[in-house]
């Protein structure tokens, strides 16, 4: 059997966080924290450490958006805002804070569970860009630093790429180790040495 799904509930207005409670458990079994003061937010999500995080605000000034974004922890879990009204620079505020949906006059019971696991698939597929851009980086930067050392043996000991990029290979092999680690020794080394 599967965890309950932990969401937290950031609204102030009992009625309205009622109506979101119903709302999910009408939808399934969860784990359903309501947080109804702002104050101290990043302490108490951190000590409830949801895993969705839905929050209702009526009418959200830019400000308040980025400290209910960074204190979510929009960034680590996915993160759903109910508005009643926004205008085009909120809702650009609430894309760059890295909200997973933003969600305008539409807190009504029978959305909200759609709205949450559109905002779950959608944290999950940057999560996943964000992680798949990271490994492109890294595999460029450290091919970046295997032909630097490659152009600091070709140069030193006067060998071809193939045979430069051969006994980089070989070298961390023998000491069990990354070619880009190896290489990056050799560059640091090299630098020294000037």
């Amino acid at each position: 059997m599967a965890p309950r799904l932990k969401i937290a509930i950031v609204e102030q207005d009992e009625d309205r966080a009622r109506l979101i409670v119903d709302g999910l458990s009408a939808a399934g079994d969860y784990d359903i924290t309501v947080l109804g003061d702002a104050t101290s937010l990043t302490r108490r999500l951190a000590a409830i450490d949801p895993d969705v995080v839905l929050i209702d605000i009526a009418d959200p000034s830019r400000d308040a958006l980025e400290m209910l974004s960074l204190a979510s922890g929009a960034r680590e879990r996915p993160v759903a805002m109910f508005v009643d009204r926004s205008d085009d620079e909120t809702t650009r505020a609430a894309i760059e804070a890295g909200l997973s949906a933003y969600v305008v006059d539409g807190l009504a019971p029978a959305r909200i569970k759609p709205v949450m696991d559109a905002a779950i698939a959608r944290f999950n597929m940057v999560s996943q860009m964000k992680s798949e851009l990271d490994a492109v980086k890294s595999a460029l930067a450290e091919r970046k630093i295997v032909d630097r050392a490659k152009g600091l043996l070709m140069q030193a000991r006067g060998i071809s790429e193939d045979e430069a990029y051969t006994l980089l290979r070989r070298t961390a092999m023998g000491q069990g180790r990354k070619l880009a680690d190896v290489a990056q020794a050799l560059v640091t080394a090299a630098e020294l040495l000037k």
